[in-house]
């Protein structure tokens, strides 16, 4: 597959051409990977998650209950696509809702792994990054909730990144957790990264949380020879599976050589970011979810009466899905909202201290993005288990900061890791900057 650099040279009936060819390795695809072909436009063709709005598509973020739903309008990312010259080219699957980190939830059945037909692409975004991986589409859109671009990418070996909140409109994604969520790039290299996200990243009236901060394009400035101070979290490591340890301490090394400097910190442990983040995302999710009830939107399953209306219809939703209303109705409970979710945006704040704290000495922190490498479809029975693959990408999101995963390595069984580069608040540049030394320096090869 050609990078979006090439494809940016490329005329309209090559690229014409190209989608012919997308549609065709789709369909011949072993990846198992739900993607619908529809096309909008001439252009660069770009995959877009199954929760992202495009105008007369059927979008249903990947669940039953939004079956026969066709979007009216067109997220704002997709207007500004369009308005660049990108064609919207196909829905990738997702896990429903964006609750998940394996893309297992699905209404439309199991995504699997480029790298190994037996493992997950990681989730929620795992139907985008597993095209990207795959062959299937150059570039992808993805949503990142509590680490759903960068996790997928992680497992799929390709780089997925998330924008600073509020950097990039809102306005057309479905709500997971409004406070969370953000939508970002998945793609083949640093470079078709920037170049994806200075299409979409603008100011938006219609999004009450988007920033009017002032934009400067990212790619035309990359600079993969600048040096920069990066800090290690070292008490986070030691959680990390033993190939994800070997992963990260010769990428230290590979930066040092590279003239970066690297800085030691610690931070809380990360069992305070995954109960935070799964109180304050459930709370929400809880929230924005209870509007899908038959009568104002989601696929209706007739009663006796109103009451059995509206159980009929959200029994549609996934295991999954119910299990975080359920959660999240709970911690916003009388007698629980101060004892855990009063608590959780205090210790919210903490987590964005520590974060601003790290950045008064160092302009960028390397991390994991998940414990292990991408496990095997079926292996995570039990829902802890995978709430904690999100161990290393929650806080990110929780402190609204931009971060960018990259593959760094392969695993004794050829299975991809990444390692993420975290930024300060709107300072996409250096993040870019850092990764496209760091691609540089390891020069992953699939």
């Amino acid at each position: 597959m050609i990078t979006l650099k090439e494809a940016l040279t490329k005329s309209k009936e090559e690229l014409d051409s190209l989608k012919v060819e997308m549609i065709e390795g789709a369909k011949e695809s072993s990846l198992n990977a739900y993607i619908d072909f529809a096309s909008s436009g001439d252009g660069i063709p770009i995959l877009i998650k199954d929760n992202i709005q495009v105008k007369d598509w059927s979008i249903t973020s990947g669940s039953e209950i939004l079956q026969g739903y066709i979007a009216p309008y067109n997220a704002t990312v997709v207007e500004n696509l369009k308005s660049k010259g990108f064609s919207l080219f196909g829905r990738a699957n997702m896990d429903e809702f964006a609750m998940g980190s394996t893309t297992e939830s699905s209404f439309y059945g199991v995504t699997k792994n480029p790298y190994g037909e037996d493992r997950v692409p990681g989730g929620s975004s795992g139907g985008s990054a597993a095209a990207v991986a795959g062959g299937i589409a150059i570039a992808a859109l993805g949503s990142d909730t509590g680490g759903s671009i960068r996790q997928p990418a992680s497992y799929c070996g390709c780089v997925g990144m998330k924008p600073t909140y509020g950097r990039v409109s809102r306005f057309g994604l479905a709500s997971y957790a409004s406070s969370l969520d953000q939508i970002g790039p998945i793609t083949q290299n640093v470079e078709d990264s920037a170049i994806l996200y200075d299409a979409i990243a603008s100011y938006d009236e219609k999004d009450s949380t988007s920033s009017d901060l002032p934009l400067k394009p990212i790619f035309e400035n990359l600079n993969g020879d600048r040096k920069f101070t990066i800090a290690v979290i070292d008490n986070y490591i030691s959680e990390a599976s033993e190939s994800i340890q070997d992963a990260y301490a010769k990428t230290i090394e590979l930066l040092k050589e590279a003239g970066h400097t690297i800085i030691h910190k610690n931070m809380t442990n990360t069992k305070y970011d995954i109960s935070t983040y799964y109180i304050v995302a459930t709370a929400e999710a809880a929230t924005n979810l209870a509007r899908y009830d038959g009568i104002r939107y989601g696929n209706r399953i007739e009663g006796k009466n109103l009451e059995e209306t509206f159980r009929n219809t959200r029994a549609q939703f996934g295991d999954e899905v119910k299990r975080r209303v359920m959660l999240g109705n709970f911690v916003l409970s009388a007698g629980y909202y101060e004892a855990y979710y009063l608590k959780a945006q205090k210790v919210r704040h903490l987590i964005r201290d520590e974060f601003n704290k790290i950045f008064e000495d160092a302009d960028l922190i390397l991390s994991p993005v998940a414990p292990t490498v991408a496990p095997k479809i079926g292996s995570t029975h039990d829902p802890l288990e995978m709430y904690k693959s999100d161990m290393y990408t929650i806080a990110i999101n929780l402190a609204g900061l931009p971060a960018i995963s990259l593959p760094v390595a392969k695993d004794s069984e050829g299975m991809p890791i990444g390692l993420q580069l975290i930024g300060k608040a709107f300072d996409e540049q250096s993040i870019f900057d850092g990764a496209l030394s760091l691609e540089k320096v390891v020069n992953y090869t699939k």
